[in-house]
C-alpha cells in the first residue's frame, strides 16, 4: 500500500509578470535634450564667469528649469503588460489595472477613462492633427490607386466591363485587407484598445487604481522657484 507524498504548505510563486510595452514621444525627447543642454550650457556659463548674486540665480534658475523640462519631454512615457497600464506624467504616475480602465478618448488630447470617471492624460502619446491629414492623404491616394490600379488591369485583359468591375473588387478587396493608413499617435491608441479588450476580464488584471505624486521632480522644482523669488526680490 502506498504511502500519500504530503503538500507542501507554501504559497505558490506569483507567475512571470509579462514585459511591459513602452510608448514614448521622440519628437518631445529630442527636443527636450537640445532644450536641457542649452540650460545647462548657459547656467554653467554663468556659475562660472558670473558675478556677485548672478552665480545663486544661475544655480537656481538651474534647479528650478532642468526638472521642469525634464519632466514635460523626457519623463513623460506610457507603459502596458498584460496585467495594467502605468501612465508616467510629468508630475504623477498613475497605474491601471485593466480591470478598472473604463475606455480611452482620442480628441485633441489621448486620454484613459476609469471606470469612476477619473480621466487622465496621456501626456506621452501627444495627438497630432498634422499627422492625422497626413495619414488621411495617403490612405485617399492608396484606395485611389488601388482602385485606379485594378481598373486598368481588366481593361488590359480584355477592355470588357466585367474584368474593370472584377479587377476593381480585387483591388477594393487588398485595400480592406491591408487596413486604413493611421497616424501613429492614433495606431498606438488603438494597440491599447485591443489589449485593453483582451485583458480586461483576467485573472491578473484586477486591483485599484493607484496614483503616485513625482517629489523627485516637484521638491527640486518648487525649491528652485522659492529661491529665485527670494534672489529676485531681495536684489
Amino acid at each position: 500500500m502506498s504511502t500519500p507524498e504530503p503538500q507542501s504548505s507554501s504559497p505558490q510563486p506569483p507567475g512571470p509578470v509579462s514585459k511591459d510595452r513602452a510608448y514614448r514621444s521622440p519628437a518631445g525627447i529630442s527636443g527636450g535634450v537640445l532644450v536641457l543642454a542649452l540650460a545647462l550650457w548657459l547656467g554653467i556659463d554663468a556659475l562660472v564667469s558670473g558675478e556677485g548674486d548672478t552665480r545663486w540665480k544661475a544655480l537656481a534658475a538651474l534647479v528650478f528649469l532642468v526638472p521642469l523640462v525634464a519632466a514635460y519631454t523626457v519623463r513623460p512615457a506610457v507603459f502596458a503588460n498584460d496585467d495594467r497600464l502605468r501612465v508616467r506624467n510629468p508630475f504623477r504616475v498613475i497605474v491601471l489595472p485593466w480591470a478598472r480602465v473604463g475606455s480611452f478618448r482620442s480628441g485633441y488630447t489621448n486620454e484613459v477613462l476609469t471606470e469612476g470617471g477619473a480621466k487622465y492624460q496621456l501626456w506621452s502619446i501627444p495627438v497630432s492633427l498634422r499627422g492625422r491629414k497626413r495619414a488621411a492623404r495617403r490612405e485617399d491616394r492608396r484606395v485611389a490607386g488601388a482602385a485606379g490600379g485594378g481598373g486598368r488591369r481588366g481593361s488590359v485583359l480584355g477592355g470588357m466591363g466585367q474584368f474593370g468591375s472584377r479587377g476593381g473588387g480585387a483591388g477594393a478587396a487588398a485595400v480592406g485587407a491591408e487596413g486604413p493608413v493611421r497616424a501613429e499617435a492614433d495606431k498606438i491608441m488603438d494597440e491599447l484598445r485591443e489589449l485593453w479588450e483582451a485583458r480586461k476580464d483576467a485573472e491578473g488584471s484586477q486591483g485599484e487604481v493607484t496614483v503616485r505624486w513625482a517629489y523627485e521632480i516637484l521638491v527640486p522644482v518648487v525649491a528652485g522657484a522659492v529661491a529665485l523669488g527670494v534672489l529676485f526680490g531681495v536684489g
